[in-house]
């Protein structure tokens, strides 16, 4: 039996955000252009006319929309540049050590990386809640109550595999499962 388990962890470099990252900047860049387009009294393409749309109220909106969504925009490119969340989860059973580590956006707190004693580790915990909005995560439980999520963010993972990751990482702990009926 090895030693040493490392889990990656995927951060923002998934294939939805480079899609809604797009999206977003090229529909924010059509209704900013639009706008202005009203103001300037143009048209940006001779086949489509924006003689009947009034500056204001509707070309000021769409020039805020469009400012608005750029912005967004921006900030979901900026968060895939520096791949914010990405890391992985380190299990040292030679060292007695559990490592998470993580990369946030660019500053003094770029990197979180947190080292806790195998000793400490009380049980792995599932957490699942189905809904609108599901969630499906694995967090490593110490002594003193803390709950450290183990799983990246995002879709949430199927049950199977939720399962077997929770059980792989309590197997090479020797911890106990929590929240799997």
């Amino acid at each position: 039996m090895t030693s040493i388990k490392i889990d990656e962890i995927l951060g923002s470099r998934r294939v939805s955000n480079y899609w809604w990252a797009t999206v977003l900047l090229v529909g924010s860049i059509s209704f900013f252009s639009i706008g202005i387009y009203t103001y300037l009294r143009m048209n940006l393409i001779e086949s489509l006319s924006y003689n009947n749309i009034m500056f204001l109220p509707q070309g000021a909106i769409m020039t805020f929309y469009g400012i608005a969504g750029i912005i967004l925009s921006l900030f979901l490119w900026y968060t895939i540049i520096f791949n914010v969340g990405s890391g992985y989860n380190k299990f040292d059973n030679q060292n007695g050590v559990v490592t998470v580590f993580r990369l946030g956006f660019p500053g003094k707190n770029r990197i979180l990386k947190l080292d806790y004693n195998i000793k400490e580790i009380y049980s792995i915990k599932v957490y699942i809640q189905d809904g609108l909005s599901p969630k499906r995560e694995i967090y490593m439980k110490t002594k003193d109550s803390r709950e450290i999520p183990l799983t990246k963010v995002g879709e949430p993972i199927s049950l199977s595999e939720l399962e077997k990751q929770a059980k792989d990482i309590a197997k090479f702990l020797n911890v106990k499962i929590e929240g799997m009926n």
